[in-house]
This record gives structure tokens, C-alpha cells and sequence, in this order.
């Protein structure tokens, strides 16, 4: 919470996700019809799809199924191929962004304003480095322009330090995105080798027959503000951050599964936050498709959102993974555009495969319920407040909370 009450606010929204979606619009369409944006592999990368299946020794299965966006390409990769495609990408959403939040981006020349890109770890250094600045100067921005890479956690950890640069005034506002398109296919045959990723092409989040990750792309950035100057100016208010955190497990487990430091995260968020856990109706996890992993999380959530009375209601649980698989270094941003998407809507998208739970955790234990089913999000005060949880396999974990308003932003 503010010490001032002047809140870093969220003034625009851009996404560019698989099965063809390109706009928030067409994210939430899929959303609320339950649809799953999985497809095969790209046939215009140049992808060794005789090494999709079953491995020649038999060992592991590689389904021709992934979630990738359409508008990437490597026509070029010798000049500039995934660099290229990861740039452009984020280049898209982030004027989309700017756009929703009523602003040209060819009028912001000269500001004070950040970028700050997570960007998928299955790149090279050069890419991670290129792609906020490739957005800087096409703005012709002053202000901070970060490279973020803490795995999975980018696209949160680049919206906790943007709002920290907005509060230390070191910009007036920022970029905060993240993006991750594949330059070629080694994350399927590696996951498949150690039995991470799914045998069956769903990324089954928080269910009980899941069998692993499905490995995606996708790109999505949002406006970050004060919230005085976005009602100056006439931008909408799509949600008051009112906090954010990360921290580190400490210690090196199996990269897929996070520690008990993922629970002592999200009490001090909540604690920060300056409101009660019980408030929190909408909770979008990590939700990988991992037994171990989702089963660890689901604790930690239990542990601390799931503690109040079930029959006023608990929170909900649920993950965009589901749809689209896990996008990397873009899911956690990701995730929170589908939060923010629940809150402008005042409807709660439900999760696919989550008729299902893990049965991995005892959820009689807590008031946590997976979500789904679209059902009404009623107002709590004014609001609707939501909650975004992510983890890295380099061991970061990042949470953040808002308050979605619930009048119309703009």
C-alpha cells in the first residue's frame, strides 16, 4: 500500500498470445469460451519435426503441440531470427498498451519513461539485452529501459522493479512486458527427456492427470503510472497495484518445484498490501502442469489465502497455462493480463481441467477452490481484488496484488 495513497496504477494493456490472439479482446473471448490455444509445431522455422514422437531408443514421446504465436517468424535467422522475432513482438504489444491506455506512442519522444522487458531465458544474452532497448528508441524514451531474466518470474519480476522506478522517480512511467518466442525447439526435447513435459500435448494446470508443461510463446505488456496522473491526463484505471514482491528459494532443489520460500513471499505481499487475505477472490497462479510443482504451490496458497471460513465463499484458483501452455519468460504477464481482464470484465474465467483437482494436496484442508466455471466477480468494497503468483526455475518467486475498480476504468 501507498504511503501517500497516490497507487502505481495499470493505464494499458497489450498481448499477442497463441492461437491467433493478438489483442485483449480476442484473449478474452478465448478465455471465457474455454478455449485451448495449443497447436503443432511451426512449419516455417525450419524445426526438425522428424524428432517429433517417440524417441528412437523409446525412451520419451514429443507431441507435435505447443503454443506459438503466428505473427513470429524466422524467415531470417542468420541476420536476425529469434532477436528479430522477440523485438518485434514486444514492439507490438507495447504499443498496444500505450494505445489502450490513450496514449501516442509517437508523442512520448522525450519522457521519462521506462521499459522494463522480461524476456524467455531459451535465448541468447544478446537478445535478453536488445529487446527493451530496441523499444526505447523507437519511443525515444529517457528513462530506465531493463532487461529482466529470472526465468518463468520475468514478466512479474519486470513489473516490481518498474513500479519501484516509478516510486523512486527515476521515471514518470514505464513499460512493463515481458516476451518470449522459441528460436528452435530444444526446451520440448529436453523436458521430455526428464519427464517434464506433458506426454499428451495440455498443460493440465492443478488437475490430476497432469502429466508436465507444454512449453508456448507469448508477448504482453502493460502502462504503469501513479494513479494521480493517470486521472490527470484521462487514462483509464484498470487496476491499483498495491503490492508486488520477490525473493529467492535459497537453495537449489529440482528447478521445477518451488521451496517454502514461495509461502513467506506471499505473506509479506499481502502484508504490504494492507489488506486482509480474505479478500482476495481471484488467485492466477503458476500452475506449470507439474504434479510436484503445482502441489507445492497449491500449499503455499492454501496456507495463506485458503485459511478463511469455506462457506463465505474462499478464493479461486486458476492458470492461463491451461489455455495456452506455459509461455516462459512471458507467462507471469501473461497471467496478469488475464487477471486484469477478470477484474474489468467482473467475471471469473474459468481454468481448464479443473473438474479435476491434484490429488496431491487435501483440499477439504482450505477454502481454496480451483476455478471452473465463468461466474460473477462481485465487488468487495469498490473492488475486486486479485492476486498473480509465479517461480522460476533460476529460483526466483514473484507475487503481486490488485485492485481492480468496479467502474468502468475509463
Amino acid at each position: 500500500m501507498e504511503p501517500d495513497g497516490d497507487h502505481i496504477v495499470v493505464a494499458g494493456m497489450g498481448v499477442e498470445a497463441p492461437g491467433g490472439v493478438d489483442n485483449t479482446a480476442s484473449l478474452w473471448r478465448a478465455l471465457t469460451e474455454k478455449r485451448e490455444l495449443i497447436g503443432v509445431f511451426p512449419r516455417d522455422r525450419g524445426w526438425p519435426l522428424d524428432r517429433v514422437g517417440v524417441s528412437a531408443d523409446g525412451r520419451f514421446a514429443v507431441p507435435d503441440a505447443g503454443g506459438f504465436l503466428r505473427k513470429a517468424t524466422m524467415s531470417d535467422p542468420e541476420y536476425l531470427g529469434v532477436t528479430w522475432a522477440q523485438a518485434r513482438a514486444a514492439q507490438r504489444v507495447s504499443w498496444q498498451a500505450l494505445e489502450n491506455a490513450q496514449i501516442n506512442p509517437d508523442s512520448v519522444a522525450g519522457e521519462a519513461g521506462g521499459c522494463f522487458m522480461g524476456t524467455s531465458y531459451r535465448t541468447s544474452a544478446t537478445t535478453i539485452a536488445e529487446v527493451p532497448g530496441w523499444i526505447s528508441n523507437n519511443l525515444r524514451l529517457c528513462g530506465p529501459s531493463v532487461s529482466v531474466d529470472t526465468a518463468c518470474a520475468s514478466g512479474l519480476s519486470a513489473l516490481h522493479l518498474a513500479a519501484a522506478a516509478i516510486r523512486n522517480g527515476e521515471c514518470e512511467w514505464a513499460l512493463a512486458g515481458a516476451v518470449s518466442v522459441m528460436g528452435e525447439p530444444s526446451a520440448f526435447f529436453e523436458s521430455a527427456k526428464v519427464d517434464e513435459l506433458a506426454t499428451d500435448g495440455h498443460c493440465r494446470s492443478f488437475a490430476d492427470n497432469a502429466s508436465g508443461t507444454v512449453w508456448a510463446e507469448g508477448a504482453a505488456a502493460v502502462v504503469l503510472e501513479r494513479e494521480s496522473r493517470a486521472r490527470r491526463l484521462g487514462h483509464p484505471v484498470y487496476g491499483r497495484l498495491l503490492a508486488s514482491q520477490i525473493n529467492h528459494n535459497s537453495s537449489y532443489r529440482q528447478h521445477i518445484v518451488p521451496s517454502a520460500a514461495q509461502e513467506q513471499l506471499i505473506r509479506r505481499t499481502i502484508a504490504h498490501a494492507g489488506i486482509a487475505a480474505e479478500k482476495v477472490r481471484l488467485i492466477e497462479g503458476h500452475g506449470g502442469g507439474t504434479r510436484a510443482g503445482d502441489s507445492v504451490e497449491v500449499t503455499a496458497l492454501q496456507n495463506t489465502y485458503g485459511l478463511t471460513d469455506p462457506a463465505r465463499g474462499g478464493s479461486l484458483l486458476g492458470s492461463v497455462k491451461s489455455n495456452l501452455g506455459h509461455a516462459q519468460g512471458a507467462a507471469s504477464m501473461l497471467g496478469l493480463i488475464k487477471l486484469l481482464l477478470c477484474g474489468v470484465n467482473g467475471q471469473i474465467a474459468p481454468s481448464l481441467f479443473a473438474d479435476t483437482p491434484t490429488t496431491e494436496v487435501d483440499w477439504e484442508a482450505s477454502s481454496l477452490r480451483l476455478a471452473s466455471k465463468l461466474e460473477p466477480w462481485p465487488l468487495n468494497d469498490g473492488f475486486r481484488y486479485g492476486a498473480v503468483s509465479s517461480f522460476g526455475m533460476t529460483g526466483t518467486n514473484a507475487h503481486a496484488i490488485l485492485a481492480m475498480p468496479g467502474t468502468d476504468p475509463s
